[in-house]
């Protein structure tokens, strides 16, 4: 069962935090003004990353699993 699996578990966190990312940058260019400007940039460095490692944990769990069914 995938709840039970510890690396299925990383990747889900891994998806919702870039996923969490995600919804503060968009919050933050709706709202606009100060903090978008002195923000946007750090948040969507922030998303890439996350984004670069969920995709990279997402590789590795699929490569582990494959021949575990």
């Amino acid at each position: 069962m995938l709840a039970k699996d510890p690396l299925f578990l990383v990747v889900a966190f891994a998806t919702l935090l870039v996923l969490a990312i995600l919804m503060i940058g968009i919050g933050g260019f709706a709202r606009g003004g100060e903090f978008n400007r002195k923000h946007a940039n750090r948040i969507m460095r922030y998303r890439i990353g996350a984004q670069a490692a969920a995709i990279v944990l997402i590789l590795l769990f699929v490569w582990l699993r494959k021949g575990a069914i």
